[in-house]
């Protein structure tokens, strides 16, 4: 009976498209998460685990898996991969440091084989900080152009203003459909 009603709602309901929201410890990842939720800022502890939540975007429903970020919690990253349809990888533009690092993990990602259909978007957070690196300057170094075997899109936002956001869903849900 349950498989009958899935197959009925697929045909004539809204279909869920899982979202993982990964990047480094401190990037803005759950800021991001609530601020889709709710429109307003929540103030957060490090996340250990992971977060979830259903937002939809124009009677689109995206379920958002907000990962810890912590260096201890990466290498768990790859048990939530299955059937995601969209990566958000949230990049702190302050901290020039870690980018490396970031770079690593995004290439680990997509070379593992659950994520191969995955379409990428880079939000490139913290924008309102002096000094903070460009969208232009992250997708350089992340060389995001050498990525073919991907749909990605970067994004210039602010997590505390949301500014940027609504960019990155209507990306995602252009996406929909294509491959």
């Amino acid at each position: 009976m349950g498989l009958i009603f899935a197959k009925l709602w697929s045909l004539f309901g809204s279909r869920e498209h899982k979202v993982i929201i990964v990047g480094l410890d401190n990037a803005g990842k759950t800021t991001i998460l609530y601020q889709f939720l709710m429109n307003e800022v929540v103030h957060t502890s490090p996340t250990i685990g992971s977060n979830v939540e259903e937002i939809v975007v124009k009677n689109t429903h995206f379920l958002m898996w907000d990962i810890g970020g912590q260096e201890s919690l990466r290498s768990s990253w790859n048990t939530y991969y299955s059937n995601t349809e969209f990566i958000i990888l949230v990049v702190d533009s302050i901290d020039r440091e870690r980018l490396s690092i970031t770079k690593e993990e995004l290439y680990r990602m997509l070379a593992h084989e659950d994520l191969r259909k995955a379409a990428v978007l880079i939000f490139a957070n913290k924008q309102d900080m002096k000094g903070c690196m460009t969208a232009a300057e992250i997708s350089t170094y992340l060389t995001l152009s050498s990525i073919k075997d991907h749909p990605w899109h970067i994004q210039s936002c602010c997590a505390l203003t949301g500014e940027g956001l609504c960019q990155g869903l209507e990306w995602m849900t252009s996406r929909i459909g294509v491959r």
